[in-house]
């Protein structure tokens, strides 16, 4: 007789051979036309990368002969491709894309259906070349499940930092809007919170559930279904609770802001990224600089917002409203973030915009004044040290994990690159080669 746990049983077992059959190669070899070991130095002409169990054991000038390696290595000829570690972005949802169905799908989609929907996105975000991203907002239990399964191997997907639902003031952004009280007091999580003491209590029990970095929401957000503002939401109170428990529990904390005083309540909280920054102003400047908070610019979704809001009919005229103004205003205030010497983290807010076209951002912030070379390092480098994993991602260094992509020419010379990768590589395994 059929049951769930047979079902649950034969998945199991045909996942376990399909690992088996993939299993890596004792010795990969990598011939690389230009490498960028770390993205802000020179990249170098002619390397070969050699690869064991997942990692990069050996890095060595010209090209040098697979006969030089044990018997069972293999070859992946580069040799005519630029060669970099894999990008990452640090705000991402993968449980959904913005869209005139997103009402339906709440009511229409089942827990199990999101979780779907999520790998498929998770693995157009991997073939775009980026292998490890934040996921800063989603159904809890689906996107640890998730974060799991792409790292026990059971799925093909990046690597996630998965917050779970966000820390949020009841009535703020990131609570539940826009739909009928019973449907919203079915939804609210749990993790919505009210005074200092009750939010110390749900950053404990986002940890406690599985988060490995808080998000939360220090300011109105544009689509939230509800005419509340982008001002600050937070208390200054709520926040330094937030911050000061994370830290303790070894968690760090993003937050999602966008008017100034929200950013440097955030900031004098003690925050560890700000999310959009839309309105930073002198003393926001100040305050990042001061704490070494990075920035998290999110320049796609304001694009998106914006496009959408005189393109389609589906938004409410509250979002409709902000996502003109917030949307329209992110550039300028990234400019002006960036020449003051802010740190820069890559991150899209895909979900917002559509996943697998996260290297939009970079077109985004080189149209915006920063130059590929600082590109690359918010999208290694930085992303690495914000995630607190520099040790083992962000750079090819000998000892590091074997994140790579390739692509046919060097983004340093056009960013466009970045759209076509060709070549996608996470931990030793190669996941896409055209």
């Amino acid at each position: 007789m059929f049951t769930l746990k047979s079902s649950i049983t034969t998945i199991a077992l045909v996942v376990s051979a399909a690992l088996s059959q993939s299993a890596l190669a004792a010795t990969t070899v990598i011939h690389a036309g230009e490498l960028l070991v770390t993205a802000g130095k020179a990249p170098l002409k002619q390397q070969t990368l050699v690869i064991t169990d997942g990692k990069i054991t050996e890095l060595k000038s010209g090209f040098v002969a697979l006969n030089r390696f044990e018997k069972d290595a293999r070859l992946i000829d580069l040799s005519s491709s630029f060669v970099m570690s894999g990008l990452m972005d640090m705000h991402v949802h993968l449980q959904g894309e913005l869209g005139p169905k997103n009402d339906s799908e709440m009511i229409n989609l089942s827990d199990a259906d999101t979780l779907m929907k999520s790998a498929y996105f998770a693995n157009k975000t991997l073939m775009a070349g980026f292998t490890t991203v934040r996921d800063l907002g989603s159904s809890a239990e689906q996107i640890f499940a998730l974060r799991d399964g792409v790292k026990r191997g059971w799925i093909t997907g990046p690597r996630i930092i998965a917050a779970g639902s966000s820390v949020a003031v009841t009535g703020g952004h990131g609570d539940v809007d826009g739909m009928a009280p019973d449907l919203m007091e079915l939804h609210t999580a749990k993790t919505v919170c009210d005074g200092p003491y009750d939010c110390r209590r749900a950053t404990r029990h986002a940890i406690k559930f599985g988060a490995d970095v808080i998000k939360i929401t220090s300011t109105g957000g544009v689509l939230s279904d509800t005419d509340t503002g982008t001002g600050q939401q937070m208390a200054d109170d709520e926040l330094k609770e937030v911050v000061d428990t994370a830290h303790a529990l070894g968690r760090k904390v993003a937050s999602h802001a966008h008017a100034a005083a929200g950013i440097n309540a955030a900031l004098r909280a003690g925050v560890d990224s700000i999310e959009h920054g839309s309105y930073a102003n002198k003393e926001s400047i100040k305050l990042f600089k001061k704490g070494g908070a990075y920035l998290v610019p999110t320049l796609m979704a304001g694009d998106t917002v914006v496009n959408m809001a005189k393109t389609t009919d589906f938004m409410s005229p509250a979002i409709r409203a902000k996502a003109i103004r917030v949307g329209g205003d992110m550039i300028e205030n990234f400019k002006r973030s960036y020449k003051a010497g802010v740190k820069i983290a890559y991150g899209t807010d895909s979900g917002v915009s559509k996943h697998g076209y996260n290297a939009r951002e970079a077109q985004l912030m080189f149209e915006a004044g920063m130059s590929p070379q600082d590109i690359l390092v918010s999208a290694t480098i930085n992303g690495a040290d914000l995630i607190g994993k520099s040790k083992s991602l962000g750079t090819l260094d000998v000892g590091k994990v074997a994140d790579i992509i390739a692509m046919h020419a060097s983004p340093l010379n056009d960013i466009n690159e970045l759209l076509d990768v060709d070549f996608v590589m996470k931990g030793g395994k190669v996941v896409k080669q055209k």
